[in-house]
């Protein structure tokens, strides 16, 4: 089985300006990525223009610093990730 150790979270404080770069980005990497949740406060006739993406990224040589370096460049956009090994 593939090395599945690496958890990211993305934080978009501005989703409606940012979700189509972020979604680039991912969609470059997303043979790396086994597991995505994306959370927003969402309510009645509306929701928050902020949101949190965890992405599970699986592989041998996933590049994890090149997706954090081109996600972080995007404006209102925050990445963390921890290695579970």
């Amino acid at each position: 089985m593939s090395n599945c150790s690496t958890i990211m979270a993305i934080i978009q404080a501005n989703r409606v300006e940012t979700a189509v770069k972020v979604q680039d980005v991912l969609t470059k990497y997303g043979c790396h990525i086994r597991v995505r949740l994306g959370l927003h406060d969402a309510a009645v006739g509306g929701c928050t223009n902020s949101g949190i993406i965890l992405l599970q990224l699986c592989g041998e040589d996933v590049p994890v610093d090149l997706i954090e370096q081109e996600l972080n460049v995007i404006p209102d956009v925050r990445v963390k990730y921890m290695s579970l090994e």
